[in-house]
């Protein structure tokens, strides 16, 4: 790690994590001045907690899918995926030594599974272009002169504890306000507003839901693969999904049954439309266990079952399809013994049993919020920053990058490209 003591600077970046090391590579690598500023002793603390301390660097797909994935937001990232798309980021980080591997749900990791080597690599990147890079010094405010100063015609101040610093370009990388424990507390977002910048409410997303209901909280640690969950309004759970009742939002993916409620990542995906509402009242979540089976095949599958081996009990029919502790709380609800033969089930009671399979519905009292969120929706308005360079449109000189902005995709890397991409872009034009 390079240090100084120099006051002057060409670019100051504020923030150590996927974007503000991105920015200090590429904007070092144009010949720029770089200073990068960290609160933290430890540079990339979110890279370092991430994928469970794995790091899931970004996503087996091109710009295009990555884009795609934001919904209308990825519009804002075009520029940025161009300047720095997938394969690249790979190339990069291989090129450190740290071997990568895709996962059979695309997402991509290092083969070492450790986030050390991956943040090891974008240090290092960034270090041999000379980028500067001080680890403890948290920024207390960033101003704007009225004249240039200083030789290198510096246009802001940036106060730290230990100095004021000068330079002609600014690159906001603080991130939002997840998992504040990372230091991501939202200081950057102060410092847009103070220069003009309005912001889309900032609000937990990828967090896990909560949920008071004793039968699914004692199944805490079973894993369902591959599970749809609907978030909807409780009228809308009691008359079922329909175009006049549409779900809020609808996921697939892994499912986790926890002590609190529910993660995995069809549960964090769909979590931002709870966290976005004023409040979580009125609200449940339709659990379908085997989406990939409708309800006729599923009934069709019993009544074959009693044809076939009649003799065989309710619970062991169903611990073909679930885990055994999650059928055996499914047949409980239903009301069923579970040693009743599979013959021996009554149409009533076969109806019931499927709708507890595919259409459970789970009160939500709400979600763990930022201190488990794995990133933040909301943040500074894309309208008023170009994203051809990622600098405001306000101010000029003023440039952001990452979670700050009003940018947030599904869980599988998709964040860390952007991270990564917003940052590559914002150096090569501060």
């Amino acid at each position: 790690m390079t240090t100084s003591s120099s006051h002057h600077w060409d670019v100051i970046i504020i923030g150590a994590g996927a974007a503000g090391l991105m920015a200090a590579a590429s904007a070092s690598g144009r010949g720029r001045r770089v200073l990068l500023l960290e609160k933290n002793r430890k540079l990339g603390v979110k890279i370092l907690m991430s994928g469970g301390t794995r790091c899931n660097i970004t996503h087996d797909c091109g710009a295009n899918d990555i884009a795609a994935a934001f919904g209308q937001q990825g519009k804002f990232l075009h520029s940025a995926l161009a300047a720095l798309p997938p394969d690249e980021v790979i190339r990069m980080i291989e090129s450190e030594g740290v071997t990568t591997k895709v996962e059979s749900t695309g997402k991509i990791f290092p083969v070492s599974n450790s986030a050390v080597d991956v943040r090891d690599a974008l240090v290092k990147i960034g270090s041999r272009v000379g980028a500067n890079i001080e680890n403890e010094q948290p920024v207390d405010a960033i101003e704007k002169t009225s004249q240039p100063i200083g030789a290198n015609n510096s246009r802001f101040l940036i106060h730290t504890k230990q100095a004021i610093l000068e330079c002609e370009s600014v690159i906001v990388t603080t991130g939002g306000k997840s998992y504040p424990g990372c230091g991501t507390t939202g200081d950057g977002y102060s410092w847009a507003v103070r220069f003009g910048h309005s912001l889309v409410r900032p609000v937990p997303a990828l967090t896990p839901i909560t949920c008071n209901q004793s039968w699914a909280n004692d199944l805490k640690g079973i894993t369902i693969e591959d599970a749809e969950v609907s978030i909807v309004e409780s009228m809308t759970a009691a008359q079922g999904i329909t175009k006049k009742n549409p779900a809020l939002d609808t996921r697939r993916g892994s499912f986790l049954f926890t002590h609190f409620g529910f993660s995995g990542p069809a549960v964090l995906n769909a979590s931002r439309v709870i966290t976005r509402r004023p409040s979580v009242g009125g609200l449940s979540m339709l659990c379908d266990f085997v989406p990939g089976v409708t309800e006729t095949e599923l009934a069709n599958r019993f009544r074959e079952l009693a044809d076939s081996e009649g003799k065989l009990s309710v619970a062991t029919a169903l611990s073909r399809i679930l885990p055994k502790r999650l059928a055996g709380a499914l047949i409980r609800n239903s009301e069923i013994s579970p040693d009743l033969k599979s013959a021996e089930l009554s149409k009533s009671q076969l109806q019931t049993l499927i709708h507890q399979i595919k259409q459970n519905r789970l009160p939500i009292c709400g979600t763990l919020g930022f201190k488990k969120a794995e990133v933040t929706a909301g943040g500074i308005h894309l309208s008023e920053v170009n994203s051809k360079n990622l600098q405001s449109k306000l101010v000029p000189g003023l440039f952001f990058a990452g979670e700050i902005l009003d940018v947030d995709g599904p869980i599988g890397g998709f964040n860390f490209q952007a991270a990564f991409s917003t940052g590559w872009l914002a150096g090569l034009n501060a």
